[in-house]
């Protein structure tokens, strides 16, 4: 970098090292907030023209050159180098070379600590609502899936280990209340997010009469920031987004690790399709699952970028310090990943599995999952659950012995056991019978899964 090229006061006499001066440089990530910088710096010209800081015909100028910047980038005729340091630069330097020493009005009551504030957030702003619309498309996948399979049986699981039969559809909807969370929480983020920043200057506020209302009404903020100090310091909005979106990976890693486990020659429960697997380079054999294993291993790139952003906030003092830059690249990366692991797990659940139901009817009919169906039907008929609950225990371990299960116990092995026993024990211990009686709210009795289908609907068409 020239002494020209530095873009300092003349409080420097030389210009950075080469290498530091490309170490100091923002301008090869934070590109990605040109479009926001221009629309921040079109709000903060209009502001200056409105409080007659700068002219109406300045600020006509102002307007009119920075759009054109916009349009020049958006037609790949824009491309700011290193000289530029940042997005910030390279803006306003052009809008010099369009506008003359007008262009140099541009940064008047502004600071880039305020200035980069407020870029982040309308980026963020926009990015939470795309995440927001993809999360509607991965319930709504959710939905179909679980609406075409409510009387399919699956095992449910506790410490991996076969509980209860459940309807599949219920399981599905299980991860679209999740998604639900995560819709609302970023909903919750959003509101923290739409505060601007603009107008805070370095850390102090401004000597110009400038109109921060004004400016955070032209960008469809709710409110400017009622601290210049924390306006300029604050970034417990990125945090939070960021851990938000830890949360719907979280979600996204644990449908992912079951979707693994069930396309196993083990479980068998689905098959991958061929749109949504890939094969091996030396077994031909293999359909390997790697939507979800890519999704598991991405969900650690998201929580280490929330544990980074914590590690650069917790010993800075106020206000703005340079480790702010390094906000941005994780912050950045975790937005690409979350919205590609939603838009890739909406695939699969479209179009990569193939439930196999016959397997899955195996499967709910070859276990003890209905043990405490059997418990319930003496607690029932007046006998205390507890001592119930003891006696199927007994029961379960005496089939163990006998290689049995409890449906293949004879009405008289039954009656032997307890006298309330009779011939409809076999009907309450039917796996469909075991799942369609558990209809309390919130159950999978399939009552109440088409009641939550009918709830989970009018949520999406809201």
């Amino acid at each position: 970098m020239t002494q020209e090229k530095q873009t300092w006061s003349k409080r420097f006499e030389k210009a950075l090292h080469p290498t530091i001066a490309k170490f100091n440089a923002s301008i090869s990530f934070d590109i990605e907030l040109i479009e926001y910088d221009i629309t921040g710096s079109v709000a903060h010209t209009k502001m200056l023209a409105k409080t007659g800081i700068i002219s109406a015909d300045e600020g006509e100028k102002l307007v009119k050159g920075l759009e054109q910047i916009r349009q020049e980038y958006r037609e790949g005729k824009f491309h700011p180098d290193l000289d530029a340091e940042d997005v910030h630069f390279a803006v306003e330097k052009r809008l010099t070379e369009i506008t003359g020493d007008i262009g140099k009005k541009l940064h008047t009551a502004r600071s880039r600590n305020d200035q980069v504030g407020t870029d982040t957030r309308l980026y963020l702003r926009s990015e939470i609502q795309q995440i927001r619309a993809l999360l509607r498309n991965f319930q709504s996948s959710l939905l179909g899936l679980a609406e075409s399979n409510i009387e399919t049986l699956i095992p449910g699981y506790t410490h991996l280990q076969r509980a209860q039969p459940l309807s599949l559809a219920h399981h599905l909807l299980a991860y679209f209340q999740k998604a639900e969370r995560d819709w609302e929480r970023l909903g919750d983020v959003y509101r923290r997010v739409n505060v601007s920043p603009l107008g805070c200057g370095a850390l102090a506020g401004t000597t110009f009469p400038i109109d921060r209302h004004y400016t955070a009404e032209l960008l469809k903020f709710e409110k400017p920031y009622a601290n210049s100090l924390d306006g300029v310091s604050d970034r417990d909005f990125a945090i939070e987004f960021l851990c938000a979106a830890s949360i719907i990976m979280v979600h996204l890693s644990r449908l992912a690790e079951e979707i693994i486990l069930w396309s196993s020659e083990e479980f068998r429960f689905v098959t991958l399709t061929d749109s949504c697997a890939t094969g091996s380079s030396i077994m031909p054999q293999k359909k390997n699952p790697d939507v979800p294993e890519l999704v598991r291993g991405k969900t650690g790139r998201v929580f280490g970028h929330l544990q980074g952003m914590l590690v650069i906030m917790k010993g800075l003092p106020l206000t703005y310090n340079k480790d702010l830059q390094e906000d941005k690249e994780g912050l950045f990366d975790t937005i690409k990943t979350v919205k590609s692991c939603l838009e890739a797990m909406t695939i699969l659940l479209n179009e990569g599995l193939e439930f196999n139901s016959d397997r899955l009817t195996e499967a709910v009919s070859e276990d003890f999952s209905n043990a405490t169906d059997v418990a319930d039907y003496l607690a029932a008929r007046g006998v205390p659950f507890r001592e119930a609950y003891n006696l199927v225990g007994k029961v379960v371990k005496t089939c163990i012995s006998t290689d049995k299960l409890l449906k293949d116990l004879t009405l008289e092995e039954w009656q032997k056991l307890h006298p309330k026993f009779a011939a409809d024990i076999y009907q309450a211990i039917a796996p469909e019978q075991v799942v369609s009686a558990r209809n309390s709210y919130g159950g999978t009795g399939f009552e109440q899964v088409k009641k939550e289908i009918a709830t989970a609907k009018h949520k999406l068409a809201i």
